[in-house]
């Protein structure tokens, strides 16, 4: 005998069923897997038996309550979907909340209400704290937040003309050089949002933010390529603030002791900037000296 394979999956469904109707008449709850082959299998049974589409559905939703499963499976399968073949052709069939209160759902929580770890809720019994998939809030008095150290705040003003994000953990210092706000104070910081969030600042917004220090071994590569390196090397924070001042990066304009000299490097990334030996052939030549020049500059 060759089955097709929406045959074969009919008889999985059917076995499953079986197996669940035997289970049941044992007097034991259903898990998910046996409550959705009973729900598929009564539905395609129907429309065997020459149901309409709505008259299977709703077969398919009261052959089972909350008294026949387990804890948390009505919370669990909240919709089940099954092929079945009908006298006009084959249709797809959805069975939404397919398990019911259904009759006697309060006794049947009462014959098992002594259960440990388990409350009762809507006449069902229901796993302590929620049914399954809950979000529980914690106890913020019993698990308190560690207070961020090092936290820096600053003023932030979208020049653009049009919104800029920033994600969490990107380093601040290198953020869009139309965002007009202290550099210097950003240096070596990111956000103190959680992680894989972002902030917004639409154009022409001032926006407050905290700035928390970057963690673990403190090197920034990539960004915009105004340090690519550590971020805590001798000079590294000096010469950033030099390139993103030359690179137009609003609030970048060094003071006092950071102030550029005449050795400040052109606006692009450190790798772009390679020093060249002497003895190189692309290396330009000396300029010749002045004859006016004293004897050691010659």
């Amino acid at each position: 005998m060759r089955l097709t394979p929406t045959e074969r999956d009919r008889l999985l469904i059917f076995t499953a069923a079986e197996l669940a109707r035997a289970r049941r008449a044992r007097g034991l709850r259903l898990n998910v897997p046996e409550s959705v082959a009973l729900i598929a299998d009564t539905v395609c049974e129907a429309a065997r038996d020459g149901a309409r589409l709505a008259e299977a559905v709703e077969a398919g939703r009261t052959v089972l309550s909350v008294r026949d499963v387990l804890p948390g499976v009505a919370e669990i399968v909240t919709e089940v979907q099954v092929e079945a073949v009908f006298e006009d052709g084959t249709r797809l069939a959805v069975i939404d909340s397919p398990i019911g209160a259904g009759p006697g759902a309060d006794g049947a929580a009462a014959e098992v209400g002594g259960v440990a770890g388990f409350d009762r809720a809507e006449g069902a019994l229901q796993p302590a704290g929620g049914p399954p998939g809950s979000i529980l809030p914690r106890e913020e008095s019993q698990y308190p937040a560690d207070a961020p150290k090092d936290r820096v705040e600053l003023e932030v003003v979208n020049t653009a003309s049009v919104p800029i994000s920033v994600t969490s953990h990107f380093h601040f210092f290198e953020a869009n050089p139309r965002l007009r706000f202290d550099r210097a104070a950003a240096y070596g910081r990111h956000l103190s949002v959680p992680a894989g969030s972002s902030v917004r600042f639409d154009p022409g917004a001032t926006v407050h933010v905290a700035l928390v220090p970057i963690g673990g071994a403190r090197v920034a590569i990539g960004f915009a390529g105004l340090v690519d390196g550590p971020l805590d090397a001798p000079g590294a924070k000096r010469e950033a603030l030099v390139r993103a001042a030359a690179c137009g990066y609003l609030g970048a304009e060094p003071q006092g002791p950071e102030a550029p000299d005449a050795s400040s490097p052109e606006c692009a990334p450190q790798s772009s900037q390679l020093s060249q030996s002497p003895h190189s052939p692309d290396a330009p030549a000396p300029a010749p000296a002045s004859p006016d020049a004293p004897e050691e500059l010659r």
